[in-house]
């Protein structure tokens, strides 16, 4: 592939000119009927977003509203839940026949001593000590210095130990990789050398975002998005994403949003191989402040998505404003992938390059709520 770049210091994408097609992947038959045994389990809303639509000058657009999934303000519980009891599995199983989670967790008390582990900049690290909690396990989960305290007491709120490592997300993932032993399960979305299968059981968990998004289109009677745009960090959601919607002729486009500081899969894809971005990675967007792709999602990121855009904050702010008049409350890192739609389509060469039109549709997935209350409050104003 050799990507086309445009755009400027503030903004700038990198287009994949022939976006390519993967197999279907074979959904695990348990992955569903495992998600159903969680408490609280319901599919998040598919919301009709006509303000949005408005803006941008397309038919429809779609948000798929995770602000609570699970009793907790994010989408990451579905692949963390699913990567954990695969991992705990593993590690201690193999599981006799389970109805509850208080059934699982009583034939893991003689392994009480396992603690779970993972590097977070907030929601991935809360829902695998939300798991851990469930399941009757420790959890220590290791964060960036410039974590906001808020977050930090969210996660500490599941029972977990909580370390603060100095540095950015992915010197936290590093300490994190340290911690792996006997006593010690790591429960990483990003993967390393050697440590690539929880990786791609947390990709794999995600797809109940997608067989339930499917269900309620067809109960709209409404055809597939012409567009998906997804936010990328490490690349995990990014890749079910394209697992789900580039299978063999499929006419959907994908487009990957990242910070503009902190944009190693744009910069990746344009260099032709995985590159670092160094830090400090400081975007309001702190789920998306990742210096290190993925390498378990990196072909199919790379490969799947039509177009990589890096965005300002100030864009993502604007998106939160207006995701707020459709009713949706997304925080600064779940807004991003409307900021990444507005920032293209302010341009009449991006609709030609992606083969929008008038009557498109676009799907948004808004992967979180207000997880930083006051943070919310400043930027969005007086929306509820």
């Amino acid at each position: 592939m050799k990507p086309a770049v445009q755009g400027h210091e503030a903004f700038r994408v990198v287009y994949n000119p022939s976006p390519a097609t993967f197999p279907a992947s074979t959904r695990n038959p348990d992955l569903l009927a495992f998600h159903r045994r969680l408490p609280g389990y319901a599919p998040t809303p598919l919301v009709s977003a006509p303000e949005a639509a408005r803006h941008l000058g397309v038919r429809q657009v779609w948000v798929k509203d995770e602000a609570s999934r699970l009793g907790l303000p994010a989408y990451k519980i579905l692949g963390a839940s699913w990567a954990t009891y695969r991992a705990v599995e593993e590690r201690c199983g193999p599981f006799k026949e389970w109805a509850t989670l208080s059934d699982l967790a009583a034939q893991l008390r003689p392994s009480s001593g396992l603690t779970v582990v993972a590097a977070t900049d907030g929601n991935h690290g809360r829902a695998v000590a939300r798991m851990a909690r469930w399941l009757g396990l420790e959890a220590h989960i290791l964060v960036p210095q410039d974590m906001v305290e808020v977050r930090r007491e969210a996660i500490a709120s599941e029972g977990a130990r909580v370390t603060v490592v100095e540095g950015s997300y992915d010197d936290a993932v590093d300490a994190s990789a340290r911690l792996s032993g006997d006593a010690h399960l790591v429960i990483s979305d990003t993967a390393w050398d050697g440590y690539e299968q929880i990786p791609a059981w947390v990709i794999e968990g995600y797809a109940t975002i997608y067989g339930e998004i499917d269900e309620q289109l067809r109960a709209q009677r409404a055809a597939q998005p012409d567009l998906v745009a997804v936010q990328i960090g490490v690349g995990s959601l990014a890749a079910s994403v394209v697992q789900h919607y580039r299978r063999p002729g499929s006419l959907t486009q994908i487009i990957g949003v990242e910070p503009t500081r902190a944009d190693c899969v744009r910069r990746s894809v344009e260099a032709g191989h995985l590159v670092e971005v160094p830090g400090p990675h400081d975007s309001v967007m702190s789920g998306l402040n990742c210096g290190r792709p993925s390498p378990v999602a990196w072909p199919l990121v790379s490969g799947g998505i039509a177009a990589f855009v890096a965005i300002s904050d100030a864009r993502t702010e604007d998106a939160m404003r207006l995701l707020a008049q459709d009713g949706v409350v997304s925080g600064e890192s779940g807004a991003a992938g409307l900021g990444g739609v507005t920032q293209l389509l302010e341009s009449a060469d991006h609709w030609g390059c992606l083969g929008l039109n008038g009557a498109s549709s676009v799907l948004v997935i808004s992967t979180e709520g207000a997880t930083d209350p006051a943070a919310y409050a400043r930027i969005v104003g007086g929306h509820d």
